[in-house]
């Protein structure tokens, strides 16, 4: 197996539950999906007659090998090329919070773990946690007391949490909550440990964490410093 990636695709709603039953044929059962919106100016918009398009985001695991077969797919069936077809991109993942949440994101696929993987001469990392809802306080009391300064958390709902459930043995609920945190890299494993140990798996929250590099920041000079 190769490395692992988030991969994020970003679909006009209405074809959404399209993309959603390809990954499932794919293998793909365990994804967090969140509703989004489209950016063109609105003068546009009514100057050619159109609506505002909601947009789904669709995050999920993959290896490059099912990267390839899924991108294929993609083109082919989906026709994702097309103007307007949407897109689907990967981001490299750094490190991923505890063993157990490797195996619920793969499904309980054999997986050989690497070292960790960071792009060279970054000085930022993006933790993103997946949680049941409402245990943000929780989540975010201890990241603030590792040293993150804040974060930032969208709503999302997770899908194949059946077979999650049979896997792990615990009740997933299926409405999640998305933190976002950019941290100095040197304080990302102190962040994601406290957040493990105070609202992982074990804990109510069922938290999923892991963090992508992140290449360049505006924004958090003053606070940092």
């Amino acid at each position: 197996m190769g490395k692992l990636y988030l991969m994020i695709t970003i679909v006009d709603r209405k074809v959404g539950r399209k993309y959603m039953e390809l990954y499932k044929e794919s293998g793909q059962n365990v994804m967090f999906s969140s509703l989004g919106a489209g950016t063109a100016a609105s003068d546009i918009l009514d100057y050619m007659g159109l609506e505002a398009t909601e947009k789904v985001v669709f995050f999920s695991m993959q290896e490059e090998s099912s990267w390839l077969l899924v991108k294929k797919q993609l083109q082919k069936k989906m026709k994702i090329d097309a103007p307007g077809g949407g897109i689907a991109f990967l981001v490299p993942f750094s490190s991923i919070g505890g063993k157990k949440a490797l195996q619920f994101l793969l499904e309980s696929q054999n997986y050989q773990k690497e070292e960790e993987s960071t792009l060279k001469d970054t000085v930022h990392e993006l933790i993103i946690v997946i949680a049941n809802q409402g245990n943000i306080e929780l989540i975010m009391d201890a990241a603030r007391g590792a040293g993150a300064y804040g974060g930032t958390v969208i709503h999302a709902r997770g899908t194949g949490m059946e077979l999650a459930e049979k896997f792990m043995g615990v009740s997933i609920a299926a409405e999640k909550e998305m933190i976002f945190i950019v941290t100095k890299k040197d304080q990302k494993n102190g962040i994601m440990k406290a957040i493990m140990e105070n609202a992982g798996m074990d804990t109510k929250a069922k938290s999923i964490v892991f963090s992508l590099p992140v290449t360049d920041t505006a924004g958090l000079r003053l606070i940092e410093d």
